[in-house]
Protein backbone atom coordinates (compact mmCIF):
# COMPACT_ATOMS: atom_id res chain seq x y z
CA UNK A 1 0.00 0.00 0.00
CA UNK A 2 1.10 3.68 -0.82
CA UNK A 3 0.52 6.65 1.00
CA UNK A 4 0.47 10.56 -0.79
CA UNK A 5 0.34 13.92 0.88
CA UNK A 6 -2.81 15.47 -1.48
CA UNK A 7 -3.09 18.74 -1.51
CA UNK A 8 -7.64 20.01 -2.27
CA UNK A 9 -7.97 23.82 -3.30
CA UNK A 10 -11.99 25.09 -3.55
CA UNK A 11 -12.22 25.94 -6.78
CA UNK A 12 -14.41 29.99 -7.10
CA UNK A 13 -16.36 28.94 -9.58
CA UNK A 14 -17.57 25.54 -7.04
CA UNK A 15 -15.86 22.57 -6.50
CA UNK A 16 -12.36 21.48 -5.76
CA UNK A 17 -9.37 20.27 -7.39
CA UNK A 18 -6.64 18.46 -6.47
CA UNK A 19 -2.85 17.15 -7.03
CA UNK A 20 -0.26 14.90 -5.51
CA UNK A 21 3.07 17.04 -5.26
CA UNK A 22 5.11 13.37 -4.98
CA UNK A 23 3.41 12.08 -8.46
CA UNK A 24 3.97 14.32 -11.20
CA UNK A 25 0.87 15.16 -13.53
CA UNK A 26 -1.64 13.77 -10.64
CA UNK A 27 -4.18 15.81 -10.85
CA UNK A 28 -8.29 15.41 -10.05
CA UNK A 29 -11.53 17.41 -10.18
CA UNK A 30 -14.78 17.49 -8.60
CA UNK A 31 -18.11 18.79 -7.64
CA UNK A 32 -17.72 17.96 -3.51
CA UNK A 33 -14.88 16.89 -1.93
CA UNK A 34 -15.30 13.56 -1.42
CA UNK A 35 -15.71 13.24 -5.32
CA UNK A 36 -12.43 15.39 -5.74
CA UNK A 37 -11.12 12.57 -3.23
CA UNK A 38 -12.27 9.50 -5.21
CA UNK A 39 -11.54 11.07 -8.32
CA UNK A 40 -7.76 11.46 -7.07
CA UNK A 41 -7.59 8.15 -5.79
CA UNK A 42 -8.33 6.53 -9.35
CA UNK A 43 -5.92 8.70 -10.59
CA UNK A 44 -3.28 7.84 -8.75
CA UNK A 45 -4.04 3.96 -8.71
CA UNK A 46 -3.93 4.31 -12.62
CA UNK A 47 -0.57 6.24 -12.54
CA UNK A 48 1.00 3.59 -10.30
CA UNK A 49 -0.21 0.61 -12.24
CA UNK A 50 1.09 2.73 -15.53
CA UNK A 51 4.72 2.48 -13.52
CA UNK A 52 4.77 -0.73 -12.67
CA UNK A 53 3.65 -1.93 -16.10
CA UNK A 54 6.76 0.05 -17.21
CA UNK A 55 9.05 -1.43 -14.88
CA UNK A 56 9.43 2.01 -13.60
CA UNK A 57 10.50 3.26 -10.55
CA UNK A 58 7.50 4.40 -7.90
CA UNK A 59 8.00 7.91 -6.48
CA UNK A 60 8.94 8.18 -3.11
CA UNK A 61 6.38 10.47 -0.62
CA UNK A 62 8.37 14.12 -0.60
CA UNK A 63 8.41 16.65 2.17
CA UNK A 64 5.45 19.28 1.79
CA UNK A 65 5.54 22.46 2.87
CA UNK A 66 3.20 25.25 3.29
CA UNK A 67 3.46 28.69 3.88
CA UNK A 68 2.42 32.96 3.49
CA UNK A 69 3.94 35.33 2.13
CA UNK A 70 3.12 39.09 2.11
CA UNK A 71 3.91 41.52 -1.03
CA UNK A 72 2.63 44.87 -1.56
CA UNK A 73 1.59 45.49 -5.14
CA UNK A 74 3.50 48.50 -6.74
Amino acid sequence: MFSYTVIYQAVKEGGYVSFVPSLQGCRAQGETLEETEKNIKEVIMLYLESLIAHKETIPQEIRVLQGKVEVSAC
